[in-house]
């Protein structure tokens, strides 16, 4: 990674929400510098006070910058986007004139198409994570963590020319998540990590939202096991039929696993429908859905489960 000199060790994160602060607050408490770059009620009240990082482990008010320019990413070394999935275009475009020589650019996105988006629309490489972690911005400037905090890094293209250079990004990407207590693990099949976390989402998503229900309440009988079986199946078969090879992984054994690890957590898109906002619904259930129906895969249940929550976001609730 090579940036300006006096910047090659800043971290730039856009989309100052759940997840843009919690890994940006854990790296801006370990000692990196962090610019915060969001909305005007999460910047103002980081900016005054500090980002408010109350997690399973520790209550601490972490200083970070904050900003709502764009070009408060100017220079940094590592960029983190973390916008929802609508907006990845609009971001890249943001971001573009303002990115450092070298710079790395790492979604940390739901989805398996953002960082394609995002080397679209910079120009620059960048890479996609699978993000672990359940966290909520509970008042401005303040963070709730409710379970998990890793991620599952990788390369897209790693037999293409550069792959060297670019391993040796991530690698120092994931050192620099280690030193700030934040797991991060550099996959040879990111394609496959993120495509079971699709179906991990796919399941908890939209069933956790049209249910108002928690981890542990959307697993809690043998028919919601059933419908996870079954949506899990449906994506499985789409990434089968895209060329994606996860054989020999238990993803639908990891996605129900996952309401005991994370048994409080109520998913993103639950809360984007408390407060009647978008949801990432067409590039969860939806996309599935769609690249099923091109690809000659029959996916009603995750369509089924598209539909119901594009009806809540529309009516507003």
């Amino acid at each position: 990674m090579s940036a300006s000199a006096e910047n090659r060790d800043a971290v730039a994160v856009f989309g100052a929400g759940a997840v843009g602060c919690y890994f940006g607050g854990m790296l801006a408490r370990s000692g990196v510098p962090v610019t915060l770059i969001g909305r005007p009620r999460h910047v103002d009240a980081i900016a005054a006070e500090g980002l408010l990082l109350k997690t399973t482990t520790f209550t601490e008010r972490v200083r970070v910058a904050a900003s709502t320019d764009a070009g408060a990413a100017r220079g940094a070394s590592l960029v983190l986007v973390a916008v929802k999935s609508w907006d990845t275009e609009e971001a890249a475009l943001a971001l573009a004139p303002h990115l450092a020589e070298g710079a790395t650019v790492l979604s940390l996105q739901n989805g398996v198409e953002n960082a394609a988006r995002l080397r679209e629309g910079t120009g620059r490489d960048a890479f996609p994570a699978v993000v672990w972690v359940a966290a909520e911005m509970t008042a401005p400037g303040m963070l709730t963590h409710a379970g998990r905090g890793d991620l599952v890094i990788g390369d897209e293209a790693p037999s293409v020319a550069g792959a060297p250079e670019r391993r040796r990004a991530l690698d120092a990407v994931a050192a620099l998540f280690a030193r700030a207590g934040v797991p991060c693990l550099v996959s040879e099949n990111i394609a496959g990590e993120l495509w079971a976390k699709l179906a991990t989402n796919c399941a908890y998503n939209a069933v956790s939202a049209l249910g108002h229900a928690r981890y542990a309440r959307v697993t809690a009988n043998s028919d919601r096991w059933r419908l996870f079986e079954d949506v899990v199946a449906e994506v499985l078969a789409v990434a089968s039929a895209s060329g994606v090879a996860l054989e020999g992984r238990d993803v639908l054994g990891e996605t129900l696993k996952l309401a005991g690890l994370m048994p409080e957590a109520t998913s993103s898109m639950a809360q984007d429908l408390a407060r009647g906002r978008r949801t990432e619904i067409d590039d969860l259930n939806g996309f599935v859905a769609h690249r099923g129906e091109a690809l000659g895969v029959p996916a009603p249940v995750n369509r089924t489960l598209a539909t119901l929550v594009k009806l809540l976001e529309e009516a507003g609730t």
